[in-house]
């Protein structure tokens, strides 16, 4: 959390809790969005696989095989999702996940789009990636709301983030084929599921719960 009487925090954090008040509404659809370095890890002794009576046993002797990236992207209202593994999160790879992202609201008139503020993460980086014409278009199609500096746990993709390592990241993965292709199997499951999000914490619950960030009144 942030020093108390922070008015940047408090004004960014109002904003992202006001976009979460939003109804469901398919012209405009609010998304939260999010990058997650992985690092890869091999066993250098095979496991033993587990049978009748024996849990599966696990050398904890391990190598370490680089980091790949998995972005994600969840509507929490409706549990559409997805996320998918990239070798680097620059800012480029960032211009063509949103890409991604639009392509996925063909019909959305604009897409409200939550995510934090890394400096990748910019309008700019689509220029890098695209030719103009395609860069300007794309940097049309969203409509921006930036979590605060030390509020990243505001963007509910985080969430999506920690079921994907509590349901299928408990087990090490060694290199980024072997990461999509777990990453793949959990997002079809539960894109099929279609969780959704209820997200409970709204901008009065912050100016009691967090009145401490908030700015004193002068005179």
């Amino acid at each position: 959390m942030p020093p108390e009487q922070n008015a940047a925090f408090v004004c960014a954090m109002e904003d992202v809790l006001d976009v979460y008040e939003r109804p469901v509404n398919a012209r405009f659809p609010v998304i939260c969005f999010d990058e997650k370095p992985c690092q890869l890890i091999r066993d250098v002794l095979q496991p033993v696989q587990a049978a009748p009576g024996r849990l599966q046993r696990q050398d904890s002797e391990y190598e370490r095989c680089g980091t790949a990236n998995v972005f994600g992207w969840v509507e929490p209202l409706t549990g559409r999702r997805d996320a998918w593994v990239t070798a680097r999160r620059t800012s480029i790879d960032d211009a063509h996940a949103l890409k991604r992202v639009s392509e996925a609201y063909p019909d959305a008139v604009q897409i409200v789009l939550v995510q934090d503020n890394l400096s990748t993460h910019s309008k700019a980086a689509l220029y890098h990636a695209f030719p103009a014409p395609e860069a300007r278009r794309l940097a049309a199609r969203f409509d921006f709301h930036f979590t605060p500096r030390h509020g990243s746990w505001l963007n509910m993709q985080e969430l999506e983030f920690s079921a994907l390592a509590r349901q299928a990241l408990q087990e090490r993965v060694g290199d980024q084929a072997a990461l999509e292709s777990t990453v793949a199997h959990w997002i079809g499951r539960r894109t099929t599921a279609a969780i959704p999000i209820r997200w409970q914490f709204t901008t009065p619950d912050a100016r009691i719960k967090l009145c401490r960030l908030y700015p004193k009144m002068i005179g």
